[in-house]
């Protein structure tokens, strides 16, 4: 077996988590990560140093319009109860199957421009068309709004007449711990629970302290520690300011919930991270749950790599096996 192919279900007993290699070191996959490391990592870490400035974190999404969907690709707004949303079609999907997806942006930035490109090649991967939702942010709202919003996809689908065996979950970032909340969620609200979950680089513990500690921490090309700092501070302000004003904070990280009957679920994720051991831990406990989870560990790769296919040849690759696991999932 090639290290770029996947184990064979047959081989693998469910709840038994799988952490497989996949190779990097190309000279895109390097340029990109000496391009985060000069000029992206720098800003983060001075904004994060700053926690009183109010940043215009919404401009950040108009960035996107340097990244259109792939050629090909149909849109078309969808308005759910508390935030907007997009159905997107690369060419060569059907309705046999959906996906819905959550973005990235460390609860307070992106949304449908800045993943548009990437969700139109998933979509294209994986022969689905993606619901990709513009949910609510930190500071304005808790993350348990974003979770709620991401639950409203969810039903949008089903309204639509997906099943959930039809449906898998996706995110990156930010939108992998969304995504692992709202396949939690959905038991809490007697809905069926979707076929599978797929995270990019997924944040999984709100707790910064583990990843702190990581040998990581000097590696990593994009966040530094104070990075991960601001937004443990960010979360848990807006949590206090909501559970004052009568509402209902955050509920636990997916790493510390109630992870039973949870459906399959493929993490991706870069060697060099941050957000490693948040990847490792999450599919230690899944495991332990009995759910069957399986990590890609690739070489050498950038937080959430994949945004980088047109020119990051393992980018490409990765989402090649995202819709293979879409495809393996909902058969």
């Amino acid at each position: 077996m090639s290290s770029l192919e996947r184990p064979s279900a047959d081989a693998v007993e469910p709840g038994q988590a799988r952490i497989t290699r996949r190779p990097g070191g190309s000279l895109g996959g390097r340029a990109l990560a000496v391009l985060l490391r000069l000029f992206v990592r720098p800003v983060l870490a001075a904004g994060a140093r700053l926690p009183g400035v109010r940043w215009p974190f919404g401009l950040v999404d108009y960035a996107g319009l340097f990244l259109p969907a792939i050629p090909g690709t149909e849109r078309k707004p969808v308005r759910l109860a508390g935030c907007r949303a997009e159905w997107v079609r690369a060419p060569g999907t059907d309705l046999s199957r959906a996906i819905l997806y959550l973005h990235g942006g460390g609860f307070v930035c992106c949304g449908l421009r800045t993943h548009r490109r990437l969700v139109s090649r998933i979509s294209a991967a994986a022969h689905a068309p993606v619901l990709s939702v513009d949910y609510r942010m930190l500071p304005g709202n808790p993350i348990s709004t974003a979770v709620s919003d991401g639950i409203d996809g969810y039903r949008w689908l089903l309204a639509r007449g997906f099943g959930a065996h039809e449906i898998v979950v996706a995110g990156d970032s930010a939108g992998g711990y969304l995504a692992f909340m709202v396949a939690l969620t959905t038991a809490d609200l007697d809905l069926p629970r979707p076929a599978g979950v797929a995270a990019l680089s997924p944040l999984t513990d709100l707790d910064p302290s583990v990843k702190l500690a990581h040998p990581n921490v000097r590696h990593d090309p994009l966040f530094s520690p104070v990075v991960l700092r601001y937004i443990a501070d960010l979360e848990s302000r807006t949590s206090a300011r909501v559970v004052v004003e009568g509402e209902t904070g955050p509920r636990l990280s997916p790493v510390d919930s109630e992870l039973a009957g949870m459906p399959p679920s493929l993490i991706q994720v870069g060697s060099t991270e941050l957000l490693l051991p948040d990847a490792e831990l999450m599919a230690e406990r899944l495991a332990e749950a009995g759910a069957d989870c399986e990590v890609q560990v690739w070489d050498r790769q950038v937080h959430v790599f994949q945004a980088g296919a047109d020119f990051v040849p393992e980018a490409r690759r990765a989402i090649h096996e995202i819709g293979d696991f879409v495809r393996k999932v909902t058969p």
